[in-house]
């Protein structure tokens, strides 16, 4: 049974990945309901709350059919840090998480994300001055390491557990390969194989079908895995996962009309909570994936991305019940 802090997750629980312009609240909703466990927001930046920016304010929105749902913030200034910890309180997450891993230079270049792990003894001291100013439990999510050379990820891991963290999600890349090459999970193995270590260990990177999220579970003994790109345009992934931990069989995919149906549901959340400019712009990245696969599509894909106007989106999405009502598979 893994636990954060008193928060139970079951066996082997699947936690949505923070995704920068994907893990909003209607996708975290969208994953909830087919089978997310934990559920967790854009990376949100500390400089931005301490300013009072719109956009990260806004992240900070959580509901109730979420939870156990985590705010996931990043930054290296001390001050900053503990100050945003105090305004990300106020909106009464389950989690506080330290984003220690994007690869992104905007954010690495200010030393934050997996730019920290460059100076592992500010990452501990920042992680642990957090941990004491929140009565909330403190996960971290980080990467391998700077670089090949730099991999010490079992140490840092037993350090950040020492300081109080409560669970750690680590993709098995480092930050010199961004999302290239595969994920090495044989180093969060070692992380969980320390003897030391009494928190959850969650394996993030490259679990894109429910073989992969077996054989971290029983051949790399993990507690849990972080899905991320596996997920975008496709929140039944949670689901299949776990039919297929219960059975060994594959969920039939959803239909076209489970998949247009789903798409506008989230077309419709996003534009009630952020307004139709945005909401129509922020949804189409999850369109490729929500229609994955169906021949001669192109043409309809095309409409999907570029119109701004929601109405024109819907009428698209109506067409294609009608023109692809008959495709029983996906290819």
């Amino acid at each position: 049974m893994a636990k954060i802090g008193n928060i139970e997750l079951g066996d082997f629980p699947l936690l949505l990945a923070p995704m920068e312009d994907v893990s909003d609240p209607p996708f975290r909703a969208l994953c909830k309901e087919n089978g997310a466990d934990v559920v967790y927001t854009e990376f949100i930046s500390s400089e931005g709350l301490i300013r009072d920016a719109a956009k990260s304010v806004m992240k900070l929105d959580i509901y109730e059919k979420e939870r156990p749902v985590g705010i996931q913030i990043f930054g290296a200034e001390m001050d900053s840090m503990l100050e945003a910890i105090d305004i990300v309180e106020k909106s009464n997450p389950d989690i506080i998480d330290i984003n220690f891993g994007c690869p992104v230079k905007k954010v690495v270049c200010k030393n934050a994300g997996a730019g920290i792990l460059k100076d592992i003894p500010l990452m501990v001291k920042l992680t642990e001055a957090m941990v004491k100013r929140t009565k909330l439990p403190v996960t971290v999510k980080t990467r391998l390491g700077w670089d090949s050379e730099s991999i010490q990820i079992v140490d840092v891991a037993e350090r950040l557990q020492d300081v109080g963290i409560q669970g750690i999600s680590i993709h098995g890349r480092t930050r010199v390969q961004m999302y290239k090459g595969n994920a090495d999970w044989k180093p969060i193995a070692a992380v969980k194989n320390n003897q030391r270590m009494h928190i959850p260990v969650f394996g993030n990177g490259d679990v894109d079908c429910p073989e992969k999220a077996v054989e971290m579970r029983d051949e790399y003994g993990l507690d849990g895995a972080m899905i991320g790109r596996a997920s975008i345009g496709y929140p039944w992934f949670f689901n299949e996962v776990k039919h297929y931990f219960k059975t060994g069989e594959h969920l039939a995919p959803p239909t076209i009309a489970e998949r247009v149906k789903t798409a506008r549901r989230h077309l419709e959340m996003s534009v009630d909570w952020k307004g139709e400019k945005l909401g129509v712009l922020e949804t189409r990245r999850h369109y490729a994936n929500y229609f994955k696969g169906i021949p001669n599509f192109k043409p309809y894909r095309q409409r999907l991305v570029t119109s701004d106007d929601a109405v024109d989106v819907f009428a698209t999405m109506d067409e294609i019940i009608d023109t692809f009502s008959d495709v029983e598979f996906m290819v």
